[in-house]
């Protein structure tokens, strides 16, 4: 086992892809010589040079629809969006172009293009570079959507990425580039499929990804010396959903709490409890309640800002309340 960052074992993926593959390439704003706007390529230039890690112009639409390009002409690029606030430029090439390719053309072209970008909030950017936009990417069929939330899933996702045939997107949440954890050292590539229990308990399961999934495991730790189990599910795979995972484990608890950190109206949040609803309603004991990000523009001022966001205190008082309810 290793200790590294989070930030680091991405680095790795990228890294040991390119050195797999040499179709595989790197390109997006300030990727090389600055070595990526969280550090992520820090050192991949002098590795690889410029032919495989490209800095390009600040054009989200430009770069994307070039890494479709690419793909459509048998290369495996990995195209970095800087934050999820600027993918909004490309959406036209992303939802338009790549998610609709094969469709479009009787089964013939497929895109094999992993897009990586940073989301979430807690870092006192404001509004504009705070978003939580997975949930709207989860919503176009004809891609794939992951959010890696732990070490091993940061280095081993991206291969199994680069080997599908289809457009994969990777959301990478900004709060946990620094966080720190251990790597085995025969840490490989990981499926994508299949979402992961990532703590067993017999009375609520706490349904997350990403970072939100740190904060369903605290808040499942300081229940515990209050008689409360709490199962937490790591979504990993926001599209496909492995609905499959999360249906079995609320059929044992009978109580679910969503943490998502995208807005409560119209997201993905929305979307698990309703097929909880669906498929396993008489299993239920409770509503299915949800933690999400307050329906506001991300303020700047902490104090707001983290009052806005999903929390384990947030998560304890939600599944609290519901116990007690429940008695």
């Amino acid at each position: 086992m290793s200790a590294l960052t989070y930030r680091d074992a991405m680095r790795l993926a990228i890294q040991d892809a390119m050195r797999r593959d040499d179709r595989v390439f790197l390109m997006g704003e300030d990727v090389g010589r600055y070595g990526g706007c969280f550090a992520v390529s820090r050192g991949l230039l002098e590795e690889f040079g410029p032919e495989r890690v490209r800095d390009t112009p600040m054009s989200e639409s430009a770069f994307v629809g070039a890494g479709i390009g690419a793909a459509l002409g048998g290369m495996r690029p990995i195209v970095e969006i800087m934050t999820v606030n600027f993918s909004l430029l490309a959406l036209d090439q992303i939802m338009n172009n790549a998610a609709t390719f094969l469709h479009m053309s009787g089964g013939v072209f497929n895109v094999p293009v992993v897009i990586r970008m940073a989301t979430g909030g807690g870092r006192q950017v404001a509004a504009q570079h705070s978003h939580s936009l997975e949930g709207w990417y989860a919503h176009i069929p004809g891609i794939k959507v992951l959010a890696p939330a732990t070490h091993e899933d940061a280095r081993g996702m991206l291969w199994t990425a680069l080997q599908d045939s289809d457009p994969v997107l990777i959301f990478e949440h900004s709060g946990l580039y620094n966080k720190k954890g251990e790597l085995p050292a025969d840490a490989g590539p990981v499926d994508i499929d299949k979402a992961r229990v990532r703590r067993n308990g017999r009375d609520v399961t706490l349904i997350a990804y990403g970072a939100g999934v740190w904060q369903a495991l605290d808040a499942a730790e300081a229940l515990s010396p209050k008689g409360i189990e709490s199962e937490v599910i790591d979504l990993r795979s926001l599209r496909p959903l492995d609905e499959a995972a999360f249906l079995e484990s609320v059929r044992r608890t009978h109580r679910a709490v969503v943490i998502d950190e995208g807005w409560r109206s119209g997201g993905l949040s929305a979307e698990i409890c309703a097929r909880i609803q669906e498929k396993a309603f008489y299993d239920l004991d409770a509503p299915v309640q949800r933690v999400c990000s307050a329906e506001v523009p991300a303020p700047y001022a902490k104090h707001l800002e983290d009052a806005s966001l999903p929390s384990a205190a947030r998560i304890i008082a939600c599944v609290e309340g519901m116990i007690r309810a429940n008695a």
